[in-house]
């Protein structure tokens, strides 16, 4: 009788267990933000049910929490209202043919984005490249690893951030009117909208 009233207190104990696991299984399955009154067929409803995307916020929450610490002193204090407008920006994917894919881009660039500019990751650089045989012009790179890949370009008093882009050879970025393609040693670099290919070399 001992026996059996041991081996079904052992049954209660892993049956709790189980369900214990269970029950933190979900609740650590949905997004890092409440799921309870978000609008039926919004972006938010989307994240809530899909679970890659639920992931992708859980994991946007911790990158951005590491950056909140680095950027404690910034000033002016640009994280949380750029936050706020990526927020937007990703909420604006119900307008696009593939929402989903829209969603999914978001958030990886997102964490991308921050995992580059907090140096939350590892980097290769800076690197130096010297462009058009110009003195003093030149231009500085430093790669991080991403997913996916990113770089941060400075020439002068800008700065860029660019994202790898697929390529036959060498590694390819793009910014906002930026570009960047370097092989072996060499680069081709725009810089700003409109304006002339330098071609660059790496500095000593």
């Amino acid at each position: 009788m001992h026996a059996r009233r041991t081996a079904f207190r052992l049954v209660l104990a892993t049956t709790a267990l189980i369900a214990g696991g269970a029950a933190l299984a979900a609740e650590t399955a949905g997004p890092s933000f409440s799921c309870a009154g978000v609008e039926t067929g919004s972006v938010e409803q989307m994240v809530c049910t899909d679970p890659a995307l639920s992931a992708l916020d859980r994991k946007l929450a911790g990158v951005y929490g590491e950056a909140a610490g680095k950027a404690a002193n910034e000033h002016p204090p640009v994280l949380k209202a750029e936050q706020r407008g990526w927020i937007k920006g990703r909420d604006d994917c119900w307008k696009a043919d593939d929402r989903r894919a829209c969603v999914e881009e978001q958030y990886r660039l997102r964490i991308a984005e921050l995992q580059a500019r907090y140096r939350l990751v590892r980097s290769i650089g800076p690197v130096r490249f010297a462009c058009d045989g110009a003195p003093g012009n030149e231009l500085t790179a430093t790669f991080f690893e991403t997913e996916p890949p990113t770089m941060i370009a400075e020439r002068g008093d800008a700065v860029s951030l660019m994202v790898g882009q697929p390529a036959a050879s060498g590694a390819r970025y793009q910014g906002r009117n930026e570009s960047f393609w370097e092989h072996q040693g060499e680069a081709r670099v725009t810089w700003g909208y409109g304006a002339p290919e330098m071609t660059c070399r790496t500095a000593p």
